[in-house]
């Protein structure tokens, strides 16, 4: 019940945030559309993201939570330990940005070859340099979060996000009001969101008796066990980076094709964070707390759990995604300078990631089997795995199929990596074992899915003039949406994979 409460405060607020991103993204879309500068933008933005993936929610963390969560267990001077992780993170994420100030052009050049020559390519080197500060704060922000979630506490690091995008839209409607440049505007509200952010998630560790004041960084040997846990994680999240990078330098060389991948992303982001982000932050600390104390018995039924949770979510927001990904990005998006053809090329980005969303949220729930063990080099070794997936489809197939090459290999890349991870995590034996529920409700689920499907695409092709009217298409996108859910209800009752009184629960949780 407790894990349970921790997916839905952490998926709620995930919702919330996502749902403003889309306001977000909505906003630049009908403003900037796919031009060169929401192309700049875009990958300025990427810029600390990319960096991200090491520092906060990547190797940094991972590497930390169970570290943190074994000595809150053991009462081992948890804070002492969390206060030097703050000083001495703070410290290199400095070291980096001086250096990223420096080096910003040659970054970029890295990012998008395909930029340089025009336009684009100034413009992000200018809004990289304003954005990229943001790392600093939303990795320390990510560390105090890990402190709090370690503790059971949710609500403050789940809802933290949402400032990012309340950030946005702020900026977005003072640049209409006072006539600001709306590109400098979006890169300057990047790292006021990243201090609001920090400042949020300290103020309620403070409050619950962890007051993290970074002091001078020391290399303390907990911190030196720390970093050799961290390495191999790091490197793993390079190899993740490096798959990033093929994709936007293929789509470089496509004018629009990084605005119409960022759009597709958001779409498919959806349910990879409100279900895969939201399993792989509660799961994370609950998994080393139970193997800390060899409750093997609680750890397999917690990760099985999960897994039935996650499958009953994702399995049929792929298939929205397969079966209506034209109305959703048309409805969303198209507006302004967002014109027919960006939709039809973002629909087909979406549909394609669509094929990969339960890879990409699957990998959220085997990937704390090895953190919780402090395992973080077999995820490394099947990272490589999975870049060399994605390096041969992307750019094998780049001239005939053009940008989409991108999406489809992050797509093939994530199952090869789901594949990686479920075969390396037979050494665990029990803990990651499949049990008998989870395999009879899976194709339960999937079945389910599919007579949903069915259902959206008999509902979207009746109101396809509907869908299409400037006046009635959020209506009626919103009646495909809610056939659908009700579709599904009763499909899955029908086919077993859930009954009403667990979606009775679900609903009062």
């Amino acid at each position: 019940m407790s894990i349970m409460r921790g997916f839905f405060t952490v998926g709620f607020w995930t919702l919330v945030s996502r749902v403003l991103g889309f306001c977000r993204d909505i906003f630049i879309a009908g403003t900037l559309g796919a031009t060169p500068v929401a192309e700049a933008f875009i990958l300025a933005f990427s810029l600390p993201n990319l960096f991200r993936r090491f520092f906060a929610e990547g190797a940094f963390n991972m590497a930390f939570v169970p570290m943190f969560s074994k000595k809150l267990a053991s009462g081992d001077s948890p804070v002492d330990f969390a206060r030097d992780a703050i000083s001495m993170l703070a410290f290199v994420l400095i070291v980096l940005n001086a250096i990223a100030m420096l080096a910003m052009p040659y970054l970029v050049w890295i990012m998008a070859s395909g930029f340089a020559g025009d336009e684009r390519f100034d413009l992000t080197v200018v809004f990289g340099r304003i954005a990229f500060p943001y790392i600093l704060f939303i990795s320390l922000a990510a560390l105090v979060s890990g402190v709090l979630n370690s503790t059971g506490r949710f609500v403050a690091s789940a809802a933290a996000p949402v400032l990012l995008n309340i950030c946005f839209l702020s900026g977005l409607f003072i640049a209409d009001w006072a006539d600001w440049n709306i590109g400098l505007t979006l890169a300057w509200s990047v790292p006021v969101a990243g201090v609001a952010q920090f400042a949020f998630v300290w103020v309620a560790a403070h409050r619950v008796g962890f007051t993290l004041v970074p002091r001078l960084p020391r290399m303390t040997p907990e911190l030196k066990r720390l970093a050799m846990i961290a390495a191999p994680a790091a490197l793993a999240g390079g190899v993740v980076q490096v798959n990033l990078l093929v994709g936007r330098q293929i789509a470089s060389y496509f004018e629009g094709a990084n605005a119409w991948l960022y759009y597709a992303d958001r779409l498919y982001q959806l349910p990879l964070g409100v279900v895969g982000i939201a399993v792989g932050i509660v799961l994370l600390p609950d998994l080393s707390r139970r193997l800390r104390l060899d409750d093997t018995d609680g750890a397999r039924e917690a990760f099985n759990r999960a897994a039935e949770f996650s499958l009953m979510l994702t399995i049929p927001s792929a298939v929205a995604l397969l079966v209506i990904p034209t109305a959703l990005v048309s409805v969303l998006f198209e507006r302004g300078a967002f014109g027919a053809s960006d939709t039809a090329a973002t629909a087909l980005a979406t549909a394609i990631y669509g094929l990969g969303l339960p890879a990409f949220v699957l990998q959220k729930l085997y990937q704390p089997l090895f953190f919780a063990r402090e395992d973080t080099k077999s995820p490394f070794y099947f990272a490589l795995v999975a870049l060399a997936v994605n390096a041969v489809i992307a750019i094998g197939l780049s001239p005939y199929v053009g940008f989409t090459a991108s999406a489809y290999g992050a797509t093939f890349a994530g199952w090869a990596m789901l594949a990686c991870l479920w075969w390396g995590s037979l050494k665990f034996g029990d803990a990651a074992r499949l049990d008998a529920k989870l395999r009879a409700k899976s194709w339960r689920i999937v079945l389910a899915s599919l007579m949903m499907g069915a259902a959206i695409w008999m509902t979207a092709t009746v109101l396809g003039p509907q869908l299409q009217a400037p006046d009635s298409r959020v209506l009626a996108l919103i009646v495909v949406l809610v056939a659908g859910i009700v579709s599904y209800g009763i499909a899955g009752c029908m086919a077993g994979a859930f009954t009403f009184s667990e979606l009775r629960r679900l609903i009062r949780r």
